[in-house]
């Protein structure tokens, strides 16, 4: 229940507007998170290892660009959500079959199985949707 608090209050924080300061002038976005369509993530674990886990997301449009990845952890549960700034601008072009894959190496430094929850949107009570994969550590 806490992680959901915190993710609801990290995306009410985000998405308000941003103004930034560049060369050419000032350039306004919005932050939105964006569901995680597909993962590529170990069927195991060695403790001490290094792993890429790789998440698979959908482009929208064209004013949408990566901006972070949102990681939280808890014991050995992780939650992971990516984070999109929307660029404010009229020319921006619906993209229908964009996927964009981002990366982030995990460390394994517990025994036991973590707990991967990878944000997939809202359902229709606007209640947080995961895909939720554990990945146990072997010896």
């Amino acid at each position: 229940m806490k992680k959901i608090l915190i993710l609801s209050f990290l995306a009410l924080f985000l998405s308000s507007c941003e103004l930034i300061d560049d060369d050419d002038g000032d350039v306004r976005f919005t932050s939105e998170f964006l569901p995680i369509e597909s993962v590529d993530i170990p069927d195991e674990f060695s403790l001490g290892e290094v792993y890429p886990i790789k998440v698979t997301y959908q482009r929208p449009t064209s004013c949408h660009v990566f901006r972070n990845l949102y990681y939280a952890k808890e014991n050995n549960e992780r939650t992971v959500a990516i984070i999109t700034a929307v660029f404010e601008r009229n020319d921006c072009e619906t993209l229908t079959d964009e996927m964009v894959e981002r990366s982030f190496n995990f460390k394994v430094t517990s025994n036991g199985s973590y707990i991967f929850k990878f944000w997939q949107g809202k359902d229709d009570n606007d209640e947080d949707i995961y895909l939720t994969i554990e990945v146990p550590v072997v010896d």
